[in-house]
Order: structure tokens, then C-alpha cells, then sequence
């Protein structure tokens, strides 16, 4: 017989309340196996590729690419097939679980009320559980609760005997479910799925509008019902460019972009002089992070220019090296190589403050972080024990590392335990800058530009490459004599970076 799946959001392991659908993988009509990879999602940490849990036909899918649920909501339903089997004997005392946890897992917390939004139909007859059996457990599911839990409601999409039992309301009142869809759900969830985005648009139209950099909320739709079109979007991408190449040009621009006359006066009075975006996902999780840490560490920031001359010498050198065909080198490689060694000679700017145990922990392990600026913004993944690694391996791990995230693939695992940090801001053609440093870290080199500049060397005023280092670092562990040694010291080591590898 057949039966109807609703796939809730689940947690994927952070704690996190809510993600942002990217990528739908499967569509209504196609055939799941357990453990397909069927969307991809982004938290505020990373984005995820979720798992399949049922074998079958996808039936609907409620949610668009774009839009943000919480954690918990239906986002689709599978139609499978399943068999009849003799249950085998159990406790009378067990109490029913919910049907849809079957291959899930019970990952969802506590017992749940009548009223809870994931209830579809409630069964008020108390239903025998089955023995106890060892079951394969999905990935980031977790395993099915085995204490006896509190007693929670039984939810089924499709009663199995053909019959449905109905939500419970008030005393003595039944409340009717209601059809989302094709899908029956509670008042609760008819809501919640009720509370999108009030814009209209098909999963490709938001995916191309994604691409081509087209905010869905001022675009004029044109299609039956107010929906979206393909159309639309282009319109409103061709639009932005010419409002793009018409600025240029010094040309005034109107209410929501439209072309003013050459010559042409202020703002249409009413129009709209303001655009707002959403804080969530990557953007609101860093936002907290650097608001926790400048107003929790007290940040000390030291600068020193370097002549790089020699170190962008050697970097053109290892670009040669067969060792490294197919990996991006940069003068990145060498600063990071440099800070490494500055911390394997003071190893107490490779620490975190632990307040609640009132210690100073030193790590005597480098996990080198990187802050890379993605299309889903700023993250800092890190390479973990890139003190062992040789010249090669931390190319290698390097380049790995910001493909990783350019391509919006980097895991909660890269993230987390970073222990120091670099950021270059060189690559957008800035001098330098006084960057926060990353929460749970006491330190962040920030690289700058290199640049010729006059300068003695040997004796002689010459055009030298020029770079400034700057190095922010938490006044409560880390001192000023301290944080001026590391940067000392990777400066010594830029100025002859192939003397120093030798040499260690």
C-alpha cells in the first residue's frame, strides 16, 4: 500500500532555528532513494546538503528556492510504498510514536501538544510500540529516542486503515484539517507554510533572478496572479544596467531606477529612496560574531611595512614547480607560512580566553583560518593543523580551502576551532586595515597590498615591493611586547622568505 511522507526541515546539528531553501535537487513526479541528496540549504553557519529519508515519488514541494523556514515546517511529501508486516509482540505501557519517525529519527525535542504544528491528524488510541530493534540511522538525524518519552500525539499524513482522525480543538469540538496543497496539515502548519514571502515565483525564476544579482521585490510581475516571470526578471536585469552605465556617465536617475531626462532634477517626490535586505543566513551570524567580539576583547592593533620584493620573487618561482601545477600560489602562501613559524617561536599569540574557567588556553596546534568574501558573505574557514603540513601541503590546503568557499561549500567542520587568522585585504587593492579578530581566537593578521615604493636597500634608495602587515590581537592575553614580536617576526621572515624556510 501506499502511504504519504511530509518531510520536515530537521536541525541540522547547530542549534540553528531556521535556514533559506538554495537549490531544490528533485521536483514533483520524481523517484527518492534513502539517502539522495534531494536540496541544499544554508544555515547561518554554512550551507548543507540534506539527505533523503524515504524511498518513493515525490509528491509536492511547499517551499521555493529563496525562500526561509524554520526548522521544522513541511518543505515536501514523498508518496511511498510499503509493505504489510506482522508487528512483532510489545509493551502494552510504550506509547505511540509518531509514524513519520519511522526513518527520521525522533530529532524534533520534546513531546508535542495537540496543538503542535506538525500534527497532521491526531490518533487518540493509545497504540502498542513495537519490540525494540536495532534501525540504520540517517545522517544528522540522530537516533530514535529509547527512555520512554512523554506521551505526544500520533501523526499520519494518510491514516494506514483508510480512516482519518480529526484534530483535536477546543473541548468537545473537532477542528477539520486543512488541504495545503494536496496535503493535509493543522491549522498551525497551514499557517506557518501561509507566512512566505509575499512575492510569486517559480523555483527557476528566483534561481535566474539569484544569478543575474535581481532583487524579486521590485520587480513588476506581469504573469497570471501576479506571479514572476522569466521575462520579468530580464527586464529588470537589462534595466539595472542601464541605470548602471547611465550613472557612469553622470546621468540622473529616477524612482526606482528609471532614466531621468539629461539635465533632469532630484528624486520623483514618493518614489522610493531606499533598498533593505534581509539580515540572515552567513551575513547575520558574522554580524553577531564581530559585534560579540570588539565589545568583548579589548583589540590592540600594530602595523609594520615589509619589503616583499624577494617574497614575490619566490612565489613566481613556485608558480614553475611541477609540485604545484594546479594549485593557486599566491604571496598568501608565504604569509601564512611565516605566521606559522611566528607561532611555533611565541606560541602564546596561538591562545583564547576561557571566561568561564577564568584560564588562558594555548593551543599547540595551528588551525590557520582564512576570511574569504563569497557571494553569501564573509566566512573563515580553516585549515586544520597546518603546522605540520610543508610548503606543498599548505598550498594545497590553501587553494582547496577558498574553492571550498567560493563555491559556497564550506562545511560547519572548516569552520569551527580555528585557532589564528589572516585576512587580505591586498586583493582589493587596500593598503592595509585594523581587522576584529575572529571570536574564540586572539589574534588576525591582516596583509595589504604590495606596491612599489622607494626604499634603501643595501645601502641604496630603490623601488621595492611594499607591503603592510597589521596585526590586531586581545590585550587580555596578549601583551604589547608579545603581539610586537609576531609581527617582527613574520615581517624578518617576508623580507628572505627562501633563507627562512631553510632555515626555520
Amino acid at each position: 500500500m501506499s502511504d504519504v511522507k511530509t518531510f520536515l526541515l530537521p536541525d541540522v546539528g547547530e542549534g540553528l532555528t531556521e535556514a533559506e531553501i538554495l537549490t531544490w535537487h528533485v521536483k514533483p513526479g520524481d523517484t527518492v532513494t534513502v539517502n539522495q541528496t534531494i536540496v541544499e540549504i544554508e544555515t547561518a553557519k554554512a550551507a548543507v546538503e540534506l539527505p533523503c529519508p524515504y524511498a518513493g515519488v515525490v509528491a509536492e514541494v511547499f517551499v521555493a528556492e529563496g525562500d526561509v523556514v524554520e526548522v521544522g515546517t513541511p518543505i515536501l511529501s514523498i508518496t511511498t510504498t510499503t509493505t504489510t508486516a506482522t508487528p512483532a509482540p510489545a509493551a502494552p505501557a510504550s506509547p505511540p510514536v509518531a509514524a513519520d519517525e519511522g526513518a527520521l529519527g525522533d530529532s524534533r525535542g520534546p513531546a508535542s501538544s495537540p496543538t503542535d504544528p506538525q500534527v497532521t491528524h491526531l490518533d487518540p488510541t493509545p497504540t502498542p510500540a513495537p519490540a525494540a530493534t536495532r534501525e540504520a540511522v540517517l545522517v544528522g538525524y540522530g537516533v530514535k529516542q529509547t527512555a520512554a518519552p512523554q506521551r505526544r500525539a500520533r501523526v499520519l499524513s494518510h491514516d494506514p486503515h483508510g480512516t482519518t482522525a480529526p484534530e483535536t480543538g477546543p473541548p468537545g469540538e473537532a477542528v477539520k484539517p486543512v488541504r495545503h496543497g494536496g496535503l493535509e496539515v493543522g491549522r498551525q502548519a497551514e499557517e506557518r507554510l501561509s507566512r512566505r514571502s509575499a512575492v510569486l515565483a517559480k523555483p527557476p525564476v528566483r534561481r535566474l533572478a539569484k544569478d543575474l544579482d535581481v532583487d524579486l521585490e521590485v520587480v513588476d510581475a506581469t504573469g497570471a496572479g501576479g506571479v514572476i516571470t522569466r521575462a520579468d526578471v530580464e527586464r529588470a536585469a537589462s534595466l539595472a544596467t542601464a541605470i548602471h552605465d547611465r550613472g557612469k556617465q553622470g546621468a540622473p536617475l529616477g524612482i526606482q531606477g528609471h532614466l531621468l531626462p539629461q539635465g533632469g532634477g532630484a528624486l520623483a517626490a514618493g518614489g522610493a529612496r531606499e533598498t533593505r535586505v534581509p539580515v540572515r543566513g552567513v551575513t547575520k551570524m558574522m554580524a553577531e560574531a564581530m559585534v560579540a567580539s570588539a565589545f568583548t576583547a579589548p583589540h590592540v592593533t600594530e602595523w609594520v611595512e615589509v619589503d616583499v620584493t624577494r617574497t614575490l620573487d619566490l612565489v613566481e618561482r613556485l608558480r614553475a614547480r611541477p609540485e604545484l601545477e594546479g594549485v593557486r600560489v599566491s604571496p598568501l602562501l608565504l604569509v601564512a607560512a611565516g605566521l606559522i613559524a611566528g607561532v611555533r617561536t611565541y606560541p602564546g599569540i596561538n591562545a583564547s580566553w576561557d571566561a568561564a574557567a577564568q584560564e588562558i588556553v594555548t593551543k599547540h596546534y595551528v588551525n590557520l583560518g582564512i576570511a574569504a568574501a563569497t557571494p553569501r558573505g564573509l566566512v573563515v574557514p580553516n585549515v586544520k593543523d597546518a603546522d605540520v603540513l610543508d610548503l606543498v601541503g599548505l598550498a594545497q590546503a590553501l587553494h582547496d580551502l577558498v574553492e571550498t568557499a567560493k563555491a559556497g561549500r564550506t562545511s560547519v567542520t572548516d569552520m569551527s576551532g580555528g585557532t589564528i587568522t589572516i585576512t587580505n585585504v591586498g586583493v582589493f587593492g587596500v593598503d592595509g586595515g585594523t581587522p576584529i579578530i575572529n571570536p574564540g581566537e586572539s589574534a588576525i593578521l591582516c596583509m595589504g597590498r604590495a606596491i612599489p615604493k622607494p626604499w634603501v636597500h643595501d645601502g641604496e634608495v630603490r623601488i621595492r615591493q611594499v607591503m603592510q602587515l597589521t596585526l590586531s590581537f586581545d590585550h587580555r592575553l596578549v601583551d604589547g611586547a608579545l603581539g610586537s614580536q609576531v609581527l617582527a617576526h613574520v615581517a624578518r621572515f617576508l623580507e628572505d622568505p627562501a633563507v627562512s624556510l631553510v632555515l626555520g
